[in-house]
């Protein structure tokens, strides 16, 4: 066992006497000993109940011969920093929850790993550490939360940063803008929409790190705390045979969880994740399968952002298994293996469609006829863009700049009514080195779509969305600004172009004659990890992953 290095012979007494100290004994000590590595936090519902969920994961652990070990680590919820400086910190986090999963778990030579994860940057920062360790490994998420009611309507998060739109519009009015606000979050789980952390539950099922169904199940339903007690027994049967939760990442796996998110019409954040998740795994896996995979992967369930479900519903209809079915059936998924030793076609082959259910249809019969996201290239992204698709049916639009520096100066110019129709909204220097950070535009995406312009407005940045945003947005814009890319040098009233069929973003302007004597801004930080971020941080096309040796 990894542990032996820790614990045994006569030199590791003095280790011996600490881990006794903690209340282990002997018998303990000989079992082999299984990080639980746990990202809860009072600072959001998303983490909130993991700390309980630690209980019967480890009970599991212990009654299938293992020895559990718990560790913290941080994490960033998006929903609280959305809008603000520190939404800066959120996808630099990701590589810090990863980096201090692999420095506990080799720190103390550990056997095998568990992660229990909420919101959005645990779930890939998890499958990124599990790829570095090479070993036993699973991830669990804690669930959704279920949906708020206002005026007899299911409602989440999502609504919340509308309402702030629909206000600024006159359309409500304070009390009733309070009203959702009150009714939005009704207790523990993630934001309840098919947004980044349902996105990545479904990632990580597909990967076959985490066990089929068990992500599907809300936070506070009873079946949560069953499910992760058996959890625990799941991983140590991966202990039993030696497998380790890297050799699940293979280009097939990836392939299936971006199947799975574009048939979902998931969070696009999915794709600069799962660049991130093969990279750690040593997998040639390129930002143009997404594209492909789109072109070929109707949209089957109808979730929000851009539909009427939420993760809840899914869960009722039958769940991630019943969307696995209907696209392995179509011949949409390969057979893989999973966490549990089963295959994933063997784990889904008995699922059944909860009778009635409107959740999820077969591929024959979509909701849309193309997936929920596309890559484009052209003047405007040399290495490429994502566009996301969900919510409506347009493929083209063409019409006139307007570039903010910022995404608080573009919030400020939605909120006062000064973006009209056909407008093309340009925020930069939002990119991974630029913002730092990658801020998520959930602020103004939801803001134009309370102002009624969700359809007629495109956005662009080389920034992130939020799962929740919807409408016709483009991000991830690569090289961004700040490395001098095109968009550094778009005027206001230049005529940009967009093309999903062609696969395109452009303009019309000259941007080669505007690049004499450009200097790129100062960085944002000289210190700390927002400066040591904003040296190592790879582009957007790649995963937006840091580390040495790395490929910018």
């Amino acid at each position: 066992m990894e542990s032996d290095k820790i614990k045994k012979g006569t030199h590791r007494a003095p280790a011996r006497a600490m881990l006794k100290a903690t209340g282990l004994s002997d018998e303990d000590i000989a079992r082999p000993m299984v990080a639980v590595v746990n990202t809860w936090s009072e600072v959001t519902p998303c983490n909130i109940h993991l700390r309980e969920l630690a209980r019967p994961l480890k009970k599991g652990i212990c009654e299938a011969g293992g020895t559990p070990i718990e560790f913290n680590t941080i994490m960033v919820t998006d929903g609280i920093a959305m809008g603000s400086d520190g939404m800066s910190a959120s996808l630099m986090s990701r590589e810090t929850i990863a980096d201090s999963i692999e420095l506990a778990v080799r720190g103390h030579c550990l056997d095998a790993v568990v992660v229990l994860v909420g919101c959005d940057k645990t779930l890939p920062a998890a499958a990124m550490a599990l790829a570095r360790l090479d070993r036993p490994g699973i991830i669990v998420y804690g669930g959704s939360i279920m949906p708020g009611r206002h005026n007899e309507l299911a409602i989440t998060i999502q609504d919340v940063f509308e309402a702030v739109g629909a206000r600024s519009a006159g359309k409500i009015d304070d009390e009733e803008l309070t009203q959702i606000e009150n009714a939005a979050c009704p207790g523990a789980g993630a934001c309840g929409g098919q947004f980044t952390a349902n996105t990545m539950a479904q990632v990580l099922t597909l990967l076959g790190l985490s066990p089929m169904g068990v992500n599907d199940i809300p936070a506070v339903h009873p079946d949560k705390a069953p499910a992760f007690e058996r959890c625990g027994r799941i991983v140590m049967d991966m202990v039993a045979r030696g497998e380790s939760a890297k050799d699940l990442i293979t280009v097939e796996s990836l392939r299936n969880a971006a199947t799975v998110v574009t048939a979902t019409a998931g969070s696009t954040n999915a794709i600069l994740h799962l660049l991130a998740i093969a990279r750690e795994a040593g997998r040639e896996f390129h930002i143009d399968e997404f594209d492909t995979i789109a072109r070929n992967t109707p949209v089957i369930t109808d979730l929000k952002p851009g539909g009427r479900y939420m993760a809840p519903d899914l869960f009722a209809a039958g769940g991630t298994a019943l969307v696995a079915a209907e696209l392995a059936k179509a011949g949409k998924l390969v057979d893989a293996p999973t966490c549990t030793g089963k295959s994933l076609f063997a784990e889904v082959e008995s699922v059944q469609a909860t009778s009635g259910q409107k959740v999820v249809r077969p591929v024959a019969d979509p909701f849309k006829p193309r997936g929920g996201f596309g890559v484009l290239y052209g003047k405007l992204a040399p290495e490429g863009c994502v566009i996301k698709l969900a919510g409506h049916g347009r493929l083209q639009h063409s019409g006139p700049a307007r570039v903010f520096d910022g995404e608080e100066a573009a919030f400020e110019a939605v909120q006062a009514g000064q973006i009209q129709a056909g407008d093309v909204v340009v925020i930069r220097f939002e990119g991974p080195r630029g913002g730092p950070g990658m801020r998520e535009m959930l602020a103004v995406t939801a803001a134009i779509v309370g102002q009624g312009l969700s359809d007629s407005v495109a956005l662009i940045t080389d920034g992130r969305f939020s799962g929740a945003t919807y409408g016709f947005m483009i991000g991830h814009v690569s090289p961004e600004a700040a490395d001098g890319g095109p968009l550094a040098f778009l005027r206001d009233g230049d005529t940009v172009i967009i093309d999903v069929d062609a696969q395109t973003l452009d303009t019309d302007a000259d941007l080669d004659a505007r690049r004499e004597g450009w200097k790129a801004p100062p960085p944002a930080a000289t210190q700390g990890v927002y400066a040591r971020y904003i040296a190592q941080v790879s582009s957007a096309s790649k995963g937006a992953v840091t580390g040495f040796p790395f490929d910018r």
